[in-house]
């Protein structure tokens, strides 16, 4: 099929595929709203997908468009992505263009299709695995980073389809060379948007004592050094926050909930 416009079904709505290629672009009128506009993508979809044996489809609408958002749902795209403020509006503000994709071999129909497409367009937060590691004098564990001023304690970023225990335990290996087995987490902290991060989830370990004067092999790319810390001089190279899960960490036999660092009590 040569690149171009083809109405896949003119009665549709007013929606079109515009081909390139194995893939194509839909677009659409306003002629149909709700439920309609939503049939009408689907049809067109499947055909395009099906009969037409595309790869690919692609649409993008103005995050404000909240009937065209339903509408894709229903016709089992995924949400791809958001370009920020590259809608302009009639008004000459400009919104995000939301970005989505349907591919041929994707659940558009039924309970996988649905849930599909929620994976998709509902919140994710960040998950992050750290480990409070002392020594026998009951100094704390702290990494230099090469990227910011404060100190971290060993662990980082989960990655997706991850467990969180697994994580941390991959980061320490990557970090300092050591092997460890992690039990039970002893605090899971709810963090708030922070230095142009996200909020995220965190999950720290008390990993127990290390032999005094044991060494560790760094990586070269993100650990500049690390240091036993005293308990009094921690606060002095970690955020307030982190202080705050430090010495709950060290304090409590148990588990601890805490939001922004503050243990969590219902009322």
């Amino acid at each position: 099929m040569p690149p171009g416009p083809h109405p896949l079904d003119p009665d549709a709505a007013g929606v079109r595929v515009r081909v390139d290629g194995d893939t194509g672009i839909v677009e659409w009128v306003r002629a149909a709203e709700g439920p309609g506009l939503a049939a009408a993508l689907a049809e067109a979809s499947d055909a395009a997908l099906g009969v037409q044996g595309l790869r690919r489809l692609e649409a993008s609408v103005p995050d404000w468009d909240h009937v065209a958002i339903r509408a894709l749902h229903r016709a089992g795209f995924r949400r791809e992505g958001r370009l920020r403020g590259a809608w302009r509006n009639a008004d000459a503000s400009h919104s995000d263009l939301l970005v989505y994709a349907r591919l041929a071999g994707d659940p558009a129909h039924g309970a996988h299709g649905f849930t599909a497409v929620m994976d998709s367009v509902l919140p994710t937060k960040r998950v992050i695995g750290h480990v409070v590691f002392t020594d026998p004098h009951g100094r704390v564990l702290l990494l230099e980073t090469r990227y910011k001023d404060d100190w971290e304690l060993p662990g980082g970023i989960v990655e997706p389809g991850e467990p969180p225990v697994l994580g941390a335990e991959r980061e320490v290996r990557e970090e300092l060379g050591i092997e460890v087995h992690l039990g039970q987490p002893r605090l899971v902290d709810w963090m708030p948007p922070l230095l142009g991060w996200s909020d995220a989830i965190e999950f720290i370990w008390y990993g127990g004592t290390l032999a005094a004067g044991r060494r560790f092999d760094l990586p070269d790319l993100e650990i500049s050094g690390y240091h036993w810390a005293p308990r009094p001089e921690i606060r002095r190279h970690v955020t307030e926050l982190s202080a705050r899960r430090i010495e709950l960490v060290l304090d409590s036999s148990g588990f601890v909930f805490t939001v922004d660092g503050f243990p969590h009590r219902a009322d």
